[in-house]
């Protein structure tokens, strides 16, 4: 009766949300492997990612609310078990990221850890600052542990770094971890997100969407900068070109995710839209 209850209140709140989303983000796709342990078990625009270990797996985001058991659905088609899942982490605290957490937690038994900046908002299902707009809700998830910038979680030999990256979320996290193809070690990094997306800035009325978020964003900026990506991967597909990459390795020859420029590449273009998204909020609350 209890997960009777959970999957009605997901319906529930999923449906305001899906029907102002883009079709893909529902849309079913066949999960692939990218590298050695690592596979791609999300949606055709909303990714989610398995990591492999001989001790139990990892699962990154839940994408939507009614996400969950099309990517319990995807882990099985690869041979693995959903119980075999004992850890879920979480990229950022939006909907169409962390919708799927609940019921996967519910139906894995894994344990969630998720950084202290998006624990209300993965804890209450709410967009912080949007409060009211229902369509930005999805069900509450327990976060077991909580993460700070540089923690690490590992499970069966794999360890992954967190580096808090806030802005589009205040606990926006991105994960770096290792990954062989090949035979060869490359260095993945997970972008969590830049965009200003439904964030308000500044605003003469509302007040930010949390308190310090530019300064966030521009710490952010730096932060990744920094970082070093062989293998760039995103919480929407289509910002680390996932369609075209999956079809280019289908086709054999030189893994196409191992692509060492993505990562600044698309920072710098968030920045510049950053940029000019706060300018005209700035103008606009003149």
């Amino acid at each position: 009766m209890k997960r009777l209850a959970l999957a009605l209140g997901l319906l529930a709140s999923a449906s305001a949300a899906q029907a102002q989303s883009p079709a893909n983000w529902t849309q079913p796709t066949e999960p692939f492997q990218i590298a050695d342990n690592l596979y791609y078990v999300g949606t055709a625009g909303l990714s989610a990612f398995l990591i492999t270990t001989p001790q139990g797996h990892i699962l990154i985001d839940g994408a939507m609310p009614t996400s969950a058991k099309p990517i319990e659905a995807s882990i099985v088609k690869l041979g693995f078990k959903p119980a075999d899942v004992k850890v879920l982490l979480n990229t950022h605290a939006h909907f169409d990221h962390a919708g799927g957490l609940a019921e996967l937690k519910a139906d894995t038994g894994a344990k969630l850890a998720a950084s202290a900046g998006d624990r209300l908002a993965l804890e209450t299902g709410k967009y912080i600052g949007s409060e009211d707009v229902k369509a930005f809700d999805f069900a509450p998830v327990k976060v077991d542990r909580v993460l700070k910038d540089g923690d690490t979680e590992t499970l069966g030999g794999e360890t992954l770094t967190a580096h808090v990256t806030p802005g589009h979320t205040a606990g926006c996290t991105t994960w770096t971890f290792p990954v062989t193809i090949g035979g060869q070690r490359h260095e993945a990094v997970l972008y969590c997100s830049t965009s200003v997306a439904a964030n308000r800035l500044v605003s003469k009325t509302k007040g930010p969407q949390y308190p310090g978020i530019v300064a966030d964003y521009e710490q952010s900026f730096a932060k990744l900068g920094a970082l070093k990506a062989d293998v760039f991967l995103a919480p929407h597909a289509e910002q680390f070109g996932m369609p075209a990459k999956r079809a280019r390795l289908a086709a054999g020859g030189p893994n196409p995710f191992i692509d060492p420029g993505m990562l600044q590449t698309t920072v710098a273009a968030s920045e510049k839209a950053f940029r000019q998204d706060l300018a005209k909020q700035q103008e606009a609350a003149k």
